[in-house]
């Protein structure tokens, strides 16, 4: 007997988007359509191992800096680093100069160029800083940041993955996830998202009620820069391009969360 759709789903999400031992048994479109639509929920583990670990080094005493780091490194070690080598790799293809073609090809390539070092480095400074600076305003603050992030960043997968969206090869991820998703899920989905946020930023006070669904909505929209501007550019989406639109929503989500503290 065939498991559930939904629960096929949620193993491509895990799957693919964590190290977690979690078998896919499934690669088809409906897959890889449940898949994305639940990727928030993939944001919700690794983000709650993110702050957790967080909370823990503080309570044993050791500083916000420490704590930050630690918080910005659970993400990358629960994706092998996945999506920050997609940020590199599609920050060396934007900053080639290439027609598209060879920009794919030095995409696909095992180094990092340049751009790519000076991305990654920048970010995450930028992630790290915003941390510390909210676990110094408040633990529980810290904590919801990395869990906000997190989520957010596997939104913007979500959207990615909308239909109109090509792909800008005909194999990998990127091609399997390319367009699965459909605009209005996409939108309930956001939707819901930015509501939760909102509704838990409402433990720190009205103003973090907007703050908190503001931090998700800005992410968004700057991933939605890059994605238009990676569309543009490569002819479509690849999965380096998935990482960068998470890694740019992720940083983002952290830095609006630092504003007006």
């Amino acid at each position: 007997m065939s498991r559930a759709p939904g629960l096929h789903g949620l193993r491509f999400s895990f799957g693919t988007l964590t190290v977690l031992p979690v078998r896919v048994e499934r690669w088809d479109r409906d897959a890889a359509r449940g898949g994305m639509l639940g990727a928030p929920l993939v944001g919700v583990v690794v983000g709650g191992f993110a702050g957790a670990l967080g909370l823990v080094l503080l309570f044993l005493g050791a500083g916000v800096l420490l704590a930050a780091v630690a918080s910005a490194a659970v993400p990358a070690l629960l994706t092998r680093g996945l999506h920050l080598d997609g940020l590199a790799d599609t920050a060396d293809g934007l900053g080639s100069g290439k027609p598209a073609e060879d920009a794919l090809r030095i995409m696909k390539q095992s180094d990092i160029g340049p751009f790519g070092v000076i991305t990654l480095l920048f970010v995450l400074l930028a992630q790290v800083a915003a941390l510390a600076r909210l676990y110094d305003d408040s633990w529980a603050r810290g904590a919801l940041a990395a869990l906000v992030s997190a989520v957010a960043a596997r939104l913007a997968l979500t959207l990615a993955a909308r239909a109109g969206v090509p792909a800008a090869r005909p194999e990998g991820l990127g091609a399997a996830v390319a367009g699965v998703v459909p605009v209005r899920s996409a939108v309930a989905v956001t939707v819901a998202v930015a509501l939760g946020a909102g509704a838990a930023g409402a433990l720190f006070g009205a103003d973090d009620v907007i703050r908190t669904a503001l931090a998700v909505l800005a992410a968004l929209a700057l991933a939605e820069l890059l994605l238009r501007r990676c569309v543009s550019r490569f002819g479509g989406v690849t999965g380096d391009v998935f990482g960068g639109v998470a890694e740019t929503a992720a940083t983002t989500a952290l830095v609006v969360l630092t504003l007006g503290l």
